[in-house]
Parts: structure tokens; C-alpha cells; sequence
């Protein structure tokens, strides 16, 4: 009789070239290259590049200029349907436009799909306070064009910078639920954008993509440096969860915490919190360790996550959606992957239910 995994715990579900996650030695790595050696050092698009070899034959520089040219046309697809997503939350805008991509399109779908997310956020969160939308720059990284399309105005260097690293640190992370989605409705060949939305459904989940907004809410919450380890005293003892610390994969301190609180340090000094931060994460690894001393849990990519796109001024129920405008070139990647090879994804279940009675 085969045995459950709850969660898929420890199953392997697929072989691929793309990521490894060494939760055991705290490692990252894309295609042969530590997440460290990528982050900070590279572009969004050449990430693409890297995922994408093999899948869509294109260098570095033409992917460049393919998005930059895509997010036009991703622009044009948006402006009627802006109007349908007032009322909804940008998340699930932004799940409204995604799947108005149409599967006629010219444009390589893996671009296109990359291409829209920044297009598709920022005119959602500019419809949102009654602007119109800008128009792309197809000269301009997506970072840079992503911060000029929300803002109205180019952003400073610092802090392209710092959204550019963030991006590449979040392409992409193995077998994780949204990627996993992305797979299964891959492998029925149901095509890139509804693999794609499909993996954005399941990034909606507050266990899987909704969890650097809550990390604010409780440096909100904790307030002042003297509250910092009484509170999260009271909070461990009551049995909640700390925000931004532990991990299911990562045994030791995450590599993209690391980073991102580079990132965080870049920033640091403007009107911003992140020295407060840094106070609460060692006041939370201290009372941690006092109190779970049989249990390592460290540090985070969320953590850092939170103070980087909050010292950027971006709203904090656009995380999740700006954490989708990264990973979506993860996902486009694993899509490809799984539609060039893999059979369609059937797990068996562990039926625990009642049977027939016999027959008297």
C-alpha cells in the first residue's frame, strides 16, 4: 500500500535544469550560478536569457529588445479592460488582464507573458488613482520602465537597482506551489498564459505569495525599539507564527535573505524603517532561539522583501503582484521545460474513505 506525502513532502515530482534549493547548506542556484553571483550583478532580462536557453532561441541583448517591444503590445491589450478591474484587488486585476492574452498572439508567448506583468501592474495601480496609463519605453530595463509606468516619473538609479536585484533574486525557487501549478497545466498543454495564471492563482494564497505585507504589519504592530522582544515574547507564546523567519525547504538562513538585506542596507538612511528592522530581526533570532532552541529558523526572503518595497514607496497590496512581475520568468521557464518533454502530471491518491458493504 503506497503512503500519503502530506504536502508532497520530500516527493520528487519532476528533474529540471533551472533551480536547485540546498535547503541543507543554504543555497540558491540557477543553471550553475549562485543566486549571489546573479543578484545585484544582472538584469531581469538576462535572467530570461539564462532560463529561457534552449527554449526560445534568442540572446541576451534580442530578449531585451523583444520585451521592451512586447510590453507595447501588453499595453494595448490593457487599456480596455481597465475599466472591468476597478473594485477588484490589484492581485486579482491584474489575474483579470493576464488572462485576456490571447493565444493567437505573434510574439513569443514566454516574452509577452514576462513583458505584461510590469505593463499590467503599474497601469492597474495608476487606473487605481484615476491616471492613465503610461506608456512603455522599449529602451529602458523592465525594472527602470516597471518604476517610470507606476510613478509618472524615471526612478533614481539606487533605486532601479535595488527592484532589479529583487526580481532576479525571486525568478525563480524549484518545485514551489505556484511553479508546481504552472507545471500541471502545462503538461496538459493548455498553452503559456493559462499555465501562467494559473500559477498567479496559486500565488494569491497568503501561505505562498502573501506574506511581506505581514511582515510590516508587525513592525507596525511592535512599534518602537523597546517593545521589540516583549512583544515577540507574547507572540510566540500565544503560538503565532513570526513573519519573515522559517522556511519549508531552508534549514539554515535563506541566501536570498542575504541578498535582499544588501539591498535593504543600499537604502538604508532615506525614509525608511530598515534600521528598525534590523533591530527587530535580531531581537526575533535571539527570543527565537531562547524559546525554540531544538528548531532553527532563520531569517527569510520575505523579511527583507518587505523593507526593500517598502523603502521603495510601493504599496503593500502590490507585493504579491510585484513578486509575480519576478517569478514570472521562472514560471515561463518551467513551462517550457515541462511542454518540451513531460507527460501530463496524474498523482495517485490514498482513497481513506468508507467502502461498499458486501452484499448480504
Amino acid at each position: 500500500m503506497s503512503v500519503a506525502s502530506d504536502g508532497l513532502e520530500g516527493i520528487v515530482a519532476a528533474e529540471t535544469v533551472l533551480s536547485h534549493v540546498d535547503g541543507d547548506r543554504g543555497r540558491l542556484i540557477f543553471r550553475g550560478h549562485d543566486i549571489g553571483d546573479l543578484a545585484g550583478r544582472t538584469s531581469q532580462e538576462a535572467v530570461a536569457a539564462l532560463l529561457w536557453s534552449g527554449f526560445v532561441a534568442a540572446e541576451p541583448t534580442a530578449i531585451a529588445g523583444a520585451l521592451g517591444t512586447a510590453r507595447g503590445v501588453a499595453l494595448e491589450i490593457a487599456r480596455p479592460l481597465l475599466p472591468l478591474a476597478r473594485g477588484l484587488s490589484p492581485v486579482e486585476g491584474l489575474r483579470l488582464l493576464l488572462a485576456a492574452l490571447p493565444d493567437t498572439a505573434t510574439t513569443p508567448h514566454p516574452v509577452l507573458a514576462t513583458a505584461a506583468m510590469p505593463v499590467f501592474v503599474a497601469a492597474l495601480q495608476r487606473d487605481r488613482l484615476g491616471h492613465p496609463p503610461i506608456l512603455p519605453d522599449p529602451t529602458l530595463s523592465q525594472a527602470a520602465d516597471f518604476l517610470r509606468m507606476l510613478r509618472g516619473a524615471p526612478a533614481e538609479t539606487a533605486h532601479v537597482a535595488a527592484l532589479e536585484t529583487y526580481l532576479v533574486t525571486v525568478a525563480d525557487h524549484g518545485l514551489n506551489a505556484s511553479t508546481f501549478t504552472a507545471r500541471v497545466v502545462a503538461s496538459t498543454r493548455a498553452g503559456v498564459f493559462s499555465s501562467v495564471v494559473a500559477a498567479l492563482c496559486a500565488l494569491k494564497g497568503p501561505l505562498h505569495g502573501g506574506a511581506p505585507g505581514p511582515v510590516l504589519d508587525m513592525l507596525d504592530a511592535i512599534g518602537t525599539d523597546d517593545r521589540i522582544e516583549p512583544w515577540l515574547e507574547q507572540a510566540i507564546g500565544r503560538g503565532d507564527r513570526l513573519m519573515g523567519f522559517g522556511h519549508r525547504v531552508y534549514r539554515v538562513r535563506d541566501p536570498r535573505a542575504d541578498v535582499l538585506k544588501g539591498v535593504a542596507l543600499s537604502l538604508r538612511g532615506g525614509a525608511n524603517r530598515i534600521r528598525f528592522a534590523e533591530a527587530v530581526e535580531a531581537g526575533a533570532l535571539r527570543v527565537l532561539a531562547r524559546l525554540k532552541p531544538g528548531r532553527r529558523l532563520d531569517t527569510n526572503v520575505e523579511f527583507y522583501t518587505a523593507l526593500v518595497l517598502e523603502a521603495l514607496a510601493l504599496p503593500r497590496d502590490l507585493f504579491t503582484p510585484i513578486f509575480a512581475v519576478g517569478r514570472v520568468v521562472g514560471w515561463t521557464a518551467h513551462i517550457l521545460e515541462q511542454t518540451q518533454g513531460g507527460r501530463i502530471i496524474r498523482p495517485a491518491s490514498a482513497y481513506v474513505g468508507p467502502m461498499p458493504k458486501a452484499a448480504a
